[in-house]
């Protein structure tokens, strides 16, 4: 992993599982023994408000937060909340929205918070292993099927 500090935001509305997208990725990082920080904003998420969450890594992170214009990567579960959250992204940073996934394949429209982490784990160096530990670690068992299959999607390993 590169020296430099990786700056993620997860962004969509309340029950979309921002939060639990964002425990999957921390996972991920922290077991490859880098550090990690993050952070959560809630909202009024139980409505279905905006949720966010800001997961930094790398050798040494000193903050949870995510400083404006600084996001490597944007991913947003909602569209409507692609504009709401662009500031935070850099000027050299990837924007991943549900529009990369074709939702007619995902067993389920809840596991779009899953399919965009395997679109931005192609963009990432852990291993496929760390991802299905992490998977398996924060899934609730009987998602954990339905959430390998969605990654896979995302990743672009589904048939």
């Amino acid at each position: 992993m590169k020296s430099k500090t990786t700056n993620v935001v997860i962004a969509g509305l309340g029950g979309q599982g921002v939060i639990k997208a964002s425990d999957i990725l921390a996972d991920a990082a922290f077991s490859t023994g880098i550090d990690v920080k993050k952070s959560e904003i809630h909202g009024m998420s139980q409505r279905g408000g905006s949720v966010a969450s800001d997961v930094r890594f790398g050798e040494r992170v000193f903050s949870p937060m995510v400083t404006e214009g600084e996001a490597d990567f944007l991913l947003v579960f909602a569209p409507d909340q692609i504009e709401v959250n662009r500031p935070t992204l850099g000027a050299k940073g990837l924007l991943i929205e549900p529009a990369q996934i074709d939702e007619s394949k995902l067993s389920s429209k809840k596991n779009i918070n899953v399919a965009l982490l395997g679109v931005l784990s192609r963009h990432l160096s852990f291993s496929a292993e760390t991802w299905t530990e992490a998977l398996k670690r924060n899934l609730p068992t009987a998602a954990i099927e339905a959430g390998l299959k969605a990654f896979a999607l995302g990743r672009g390993e589904a048939n």
